[in-house]
């Protein structure tokens, strides 16, 4: 087994209570397609998260995908390009054309100003994310989509469970979409799950998610294969048990950082507003100028100490070969991004963290400051 910290560990319940739940599946030979731990994860998602109706999907890239499909959009989608490769990807697979805006350097979420300068006559819908589990400017968002009767896809794969005065994150836009990978502070091992608002438009997920099948013989919809097969739906019913226990592991864990941190004020924690209850699905710090060392050579030293950080979200996609192409992903436009993406590095957080682990990262964080302070 590897001595190296990661920068994330997926939660994993004790295997003696999985294996009950394996023998169900045994037992009655129902793998797939909408089996009864399909049915109960769903019921029990959408009551754990406060929401009205989840269609859940093999994986959170293909929720993306459906959504967009879902809602029939097309031409150009605004989105953001400081997140993950699926976001921007999903719009590719479905012949969209992303826009890139610039994001809110507070929050690393998309900056509504710049949202509305960048809608044409061809902006179809607002693909934002809530980067970290942050909650974007939703409030604004909203305005403007209805002002320009813009679509709102939320790519919410990092804001499981994540409340802002009182009300889940997941209520808002006409769809959100969650990632179950085992990344996540929830997962299912691969999987991931559309929010909606109204049984109609899950009708129509669930018809897309399964080739488009409406019964035995109809199909109505060009659809894929999205499911979610009886073993991950399993894994997250065991979940649940246990996902708040997790949560407040990580709250542990992070607010073990920013006390260590507090005395490097070069190193900035992001943290959410004060009316957000968050996940704490990472622990993203900000390395100024002022520190000894630039970001790059923070990682580098962490890794020499066999500490894996990632350098979450960096490069932009924008940057990508198959996006720099589009007027929208010149740099210039991006300032914002591309500064925070030079700066950003993702401290180790999960559940199973050894506390002493958590001092030996913030221990080896002090190093170059000592080191100047005895130089000078």
């Amino acid at each position: 087994m590897s001595n190296k910290t990661p920068v994330t560990s997926p939660f994993l319940p004790p295997l003696e209570e999985f294996v009950p739940y394996l023998q169900q599946i045994w037992d009655n030979k129902w793998l797939t397609n909408n089996g009864p731990f399909h049915q109960q994860l769903e019921a029990e998602l959408a009551a754990y998260l406060g929401v009205e109706h989840l269609s859940l999907f093999a994986n959170g890239t293909l929720a993306l995908v459906t959504a967009l499909q879902a809602l029939r959009i097309g031409g150009e989608v605004i989105t953001t390009p400081y997140t993950f490769a699926a976001t921007s990807h999903s719009l590719l697979w479905n012949g969209i054309k992303p826009v890139f805006v610039d994001i809110d350097p507070s929050t690393c979420n998309l900056d509504p100003d710049r949202i509305e300068e960048a809608i044409t006559p061809a902006t179809t819908a607002i693909l934002p994310v809530h980067c970290y589990g942050i909650p974007c400017n939703v409030e604004r968002i909203e305005r403007i989509a209805d002002t320009y009767g813009l679509k709102v896809i939320y790519d919410a794969a990092h804001a499981f469970g994540v409340r802002q005065n009182g009300s889940s994150i997941l209520q808002h836009g006409d769809l959100s979409i969650l990632s179950f990978h085992a990344t996540k502070v929830f997962n299912t091992f691969e999987g991931g799950a559309i929010v909606c608002p109204d049984a109609k438009i899950k009708q129509r997920i669930d018809y897309l998610k399964n080739f488009g099948f409406a019964n035995e013989v109809t199909i109505v919809a060009p659809g894929i294969n999205g499911k979610m097969n009886e073993v991950s739906a399993a894994m997250g019913l065991l979940q649940l048990r246990h996902i708040d226990a997790a949560l407040g592991a990580r709250a542990t864990i992070f607010q073990r950082y920013a006390k260590g941190l507090a005395e490097i004020p070069s190193l900035k924690l992001i943290h959410p507003p004060s009316d957000v209850a968050w996940n704490h699905a990472y622990c993203p710090v900000l390395v100024s100028e002022d520190y000894p060392l630039s970001r790059d050579e923070l990682y580098e030293l962490l890794k020499s100490q066999d500490i894996l950080a990632r350098r979450y979200f960096y490069p932009l996609i924008s940057s990508f070969p198959m996006y720099r192409g589009l007027p929208s992903a010149a740099p210039a436009r991006l300032a914002h991004a591309a500064h925070i993406a030079e700066q950003i590095i993702c401290l180790p957080i999960f559940p199973t963290i050894a506390p002493e682990e958590v001092g030996r990262v913030i221990g080896i964080l002090h190093q170059p400051l000592t080191k100047q302070a005895s130089s000078q």
